[in-house]
C-alpha cells in the first residue's frame, strides 16, 4: 500500500505530519465504527484471577423459548461462551433454561418447562426485575442483562470470576442400574459468605447438542440448534452456616432412556435462597 499525501494549500504542515493526521484520523475513524457496530467476537482480554490462581467455575443461565423470535441470536452466544470459554483461568457453565410462557403464541417448545420460568419469576424479584423476559441471561446469580449482548456477558463473567468463591467437587460414579448414576458432592469455604442468608446445593442435569425444526410461531421454519439445555433440576441440601460451613453427600441421578449420554452433563452449584447469589459450582460429564 502507497500513501499519496498532499499538503493543505495555506498550511505549514510538513509531510511527516500530514502523514500523523491521516493516520490519527483512520484511527479515531475505525474506532467510532467499531463502537456503531459492534461484533459478536468475544473479548479475550486477561480477566482478574482468584488469590490462588485456580480456575474459577462461573454460572451462565440463560432463559429462552424456541417461540422467541429475539433469542436464537442469545443461545448461539451462550453455545460460543461454552465452546471457547474466552475469559482465562475461568470455566463458564451453561444453563440453558426453556421458559413455557411463549408456548401459546403458536410452538410448543419441547424442552420448555414451567419449574424454568418460575426459576426466573424468583430472579425477577432479587434482581429488581419485576417483569421477567426473553432472552435473558444471568451469571452467578448476581447480574443480567439482554442474552445476546457479548461484550455484556464477557465483563460479567470477569466481575464473578474474580469474587471470593466456595470451593466445590463434584465426581460420578456408576451404580447397579444403567439409568442411575451416583454423585458425590462437597462444599467448602463458606466462611466469607452471609450468615444472613441461607446457601442452597442445587443440582441440575444438562444436555447438549439438541436441536428442533420449528413449523410454527415466530420461529417458523428455522433449525435452532442449543447450548447445554437443563433436563433437570433440584435441591440437594439446605446449608445453616450457625452450625456448619460445609457440605457433603451423596445422592442419585435418575437418567432419562432418550437422552444421549455422551452429551450429558451434571452440575452442581451453591445459591444463596434470599440473594439468590450463586458462591460456587463445578460441573462433569457423564463417565468421566
Amino acid at each position: 500500500m502507497s500513501w499519496n499525501i498532499r499538503k493543505i494549500p495555506g498550511t505549514s504542515i510538513s509531510g511527516w505530519a500530514a502523514v500523523s493526521l491521516a493516520l490519527l484520523i483512520i484511527i479515531v475513524g475505525w474506532s467510532a465504527i467499531r463502537t456503531a457496530y459492534p461484533t459478536m467476537a468475544l473479548d479475550r482480554r486477561p480477566a482478574a484471577q482468584n488469590a490462588s490462581g485456580a480456575v474459577v467455575p462461573v454460572v451462565v443461565e440463560l432463559f429462552t423459548s424456541e417461540g422467541c423470535s429475539s433469542c436464537p441470536p442469545a443461545d448461539a452466544l451462550l453455545a460460543q461462551l461454552e465452546a471457547q470459554q474466552p475469559v482465562p483461568k475461568t470455566q463458564i457453565i451453561a444453563l440453558e433454561e426453556h421458559v413455557d410462557y411463549w408456548n401459546d403464541d403458536g410452538w410448543m417448545d419441547p424442552f420448555s418447562s414451567r419449574e424454568w420460568t418460575l426459576r426466573q419469576q424468583d430472579y425477577a424479584g432479587t434482581l429488581k426485575n419485576r417483569n421477567p423476559y426473553t432472552p435473558q441471561m444471568i451469571v452467578d446469580g448476581r447480574n443480567e442483562f439482554v442474552g445476546g449482548n457479548d461484550r455484556a456477558a464477557v465483563q460479567a463473567i470477569e466481575k464473578a470470576a474474580a469474587g471470593p468463591k466456595a470451593q466445590v467437587t463434584l465426581s460420578v460414579a456408576p451404580s447397579s442400574r444403567p439409568d442411575i448414576v451416583q454423585a458425590t458432592v462437597s462444599v467448602d469455604q463458606l466462611n466469607a459468605t452471609n450468615h444472613k442468608d441461607t446457601p442452597e446445593v442445587w443440582l441440575a442435569v444438562t444436555e447438549s447438542g439438541l436441536h428442533s425444526a420449528v413449523s410454527a410461531g415466530e420461529n417458523a421454519g428455522s433449525e435452532l440448534h442449543h447450548a447445554s439445555v437443563v433436563r433437570r433440576f433440584h435441591k440437594l441440601a439446605s446449608i445453616n452456616l450457625n452450625k456448619e460451613t460445609s457440605f457433603s453427600g451423596t445422592t442419585p441421578v435418575h437418567l432419562d432412556s432418550s437422552w444421549k449420554l455422551q452429551n450429558v452433563r451434571i452440575v452442581v452449584f451453591v445459591q444463596e435462597q434470599k440473594s439468590r447469589q450463586i458462591l460456587g459450582a463445578a460441573a462433569t460429564r457423564i463417565g468421566q
